[in-house]
């Protein structure tokens, strides 16, 4: 039996990606608006999309639908409990950004905790061309061993940021959860949240955004943390009340944050945190998963996944 799919935002992922080795029909769009998408994916019977909402209202209209394949980990997007009423399987992706989120993660811990875009600014301005010294420390630079990190999410991407951070010597705490131990045999403990968020040197969010996490970081949470505390986040921007972050940076409850995510992306209608003159704030395009090894991992594993399905036997199902 033919397949029809249809990839409704081919544009969001830069990496080649094979065609099914079952008779198919292909079927693909750079971007889809949300007007468009139930007119692009009648009679299909899979459907391709990364960030494109397929809620219950548009699902309604696609009678033949029987897989969503999520080119992405995240699946907020999607109404599960239409699919899961209705019969349609959804599949995402696994472990594709092991690496590449957890780099990226550091490489904003990196940044923050030395100050470098305060200096690398002091030197784009001229400041050390004039100093009397051959260096000046307007910026504090802290060392990250034997620090305390602070990660919330024991997925993969939480256990790759563990792995990185103990190479660099710190001491690692996991929010505790139901199933946790309290002690692991590498050293690396559980903690109640609260906890977590106190003891931490950098927190780094590694969960995702459901209705138990959603603003779970506001301003009640920021003045638990230390002054000297960084929040990082590579993972969903509904996780942290943004309005609160920007109180907390303006107000020195934390000394920074690096964020990878917003609310609402891309920030059309304008966002708190593109405010250019945050203190000690970095703020990166949602590329903390897109190095080039990445998306080819996770291009290879879509369609891997479709071609899962229609043998039968199904992978990375999350219906």
């Amino acid at each position: 039996m033919r397949q029809d799919i249809v990839f409704l935002d081919r544009s969001t992922l830069k990496a080649d990606v094979r065609r099914p080795s079952f008779e198919h029909r292909w079927e693909e769009y750079d971007v889809s608006a949300a007007r468009d998408v139930a007119n692009r994916l009648e009679g299909a019977t899979i459907a391709i999309t990364n960030k494109v909402p397929l809620r219950a209202d548009t699902l309604a209209k696609l009678p033949r639908l029987k897989l969503i394949a999520v080119a992405a980990t995240g699946y907020d997007v999607i109404d599960t409990a239409y699919c899961r009423d209705h019969g349609i399987a959804v599949a995402n992706i696994r472990n594709y950004a092991t690496h590449t989120v957890p780099e990226h993660a550091f490489a904003l811990i990196l940044a923050l905790r030395r100050n470098l875009g305060a200096y690398r600014e002091d030197v784009r301005r001229g400041r050390w061309q004039t100093s009397d010294q051959f260096c000046f420390f307007d910026h504090p630079i802290r060392d990250l061993h034997g620090a305390t990190i602070g990660i919330v999410g024991e997925g993969s991407l939480g256990r790759g940021t563990a792995a990185i951070a103990r190479g660099f010597g710190m001491r690692v705490l996991f929010a505790e959860h139901g199933s946790s131990r309290k002690e692991l045999l590498d050293g690396t403990a559980y903690a109640p949240f609260d906890q977590l968020l106190r003891e931490s040197d950098v927190i780094s969010l590694h969960t995702p955004l459901r209705p138990a996490t959603r603003n779970m970081i506001a301003l009640e949470q920021f003045r638990m943390m230390k002054r000297t505390a960084l929040l990082i986040n590579t993972s969903r921007g509904g996780l942290v009340c943004e309005d609160s972050l920007v109180a907390a940076l303006k107000e020195g409850l934390i000394a920074g944050a690096g964020f990878d995510v917003l609310t609402t992306e891309p920030p059309r209608d304008g966002n708190p945190l593109l405010d250019p003159d945050l203190p000690n704030f970095i703020l990166t395009p949602h590329v903390a998963w897109a190095s080039h090894d990445a998306m080819q991992f996770l291009a290879d594993q879509l369609i891997d996944n479709i071609e899962a399905f229609v043998r039968g036997k199904p992978q990375h199902l999350v219906t």
